[in-house]
């Protein structure tokens, strides 16, 4: 049986089911994809920036606590952070995840 998401350290119930809304359902999943793209995908589906999300995501999947982030790494996880949210667009998620949410309420859609 596959590990759920709130399986990797520091990933709870409310981290795992937006990784469930953005379509990732198992740690061996989420490990798969890796930090980045599992984070775009996140804020692809909906959900807004937020860069200790981000941090605790990439500690968590290097199996170590969330506030181990210290000094240099967190610096270079910020400008990560920065990177990925560069020219993302908030509102055209927001409507992609609304049009996505309707169609599958009108069962067009598997519901996620």
């Amino acid at each position: 049986m596959p590990a759920p998401v709130s399986s990797i350290p520091n990933l709870g119930p409310a981290s795992e089911a937006a990784f469930v809304r953005a379509g990732i359902t198992t740690a061996e999943q989420l490990r798969e994809l890796g930090a980045d793209e599992a984070y775009r995908r996140l804020l692809d589906s909906g959900t807004r920036p937020h860069f200790i999300g981000y941090y605790v995501l990439v500690m968590g999947l290097q199996g170590r606590p969330w506030n181990d982030c210290k000094g240099d790494e967190k610096k270079a996880l910020r400008k990560r952070f920065d990177a990925l949210c560069a020219g993302f667009n908030r509102s055209d998620a927001k409507l992609r995840a609304d049009v996505e949410q309707m169609l599958s309420f009108l069962g067009v859609v598997e519901r996620g």
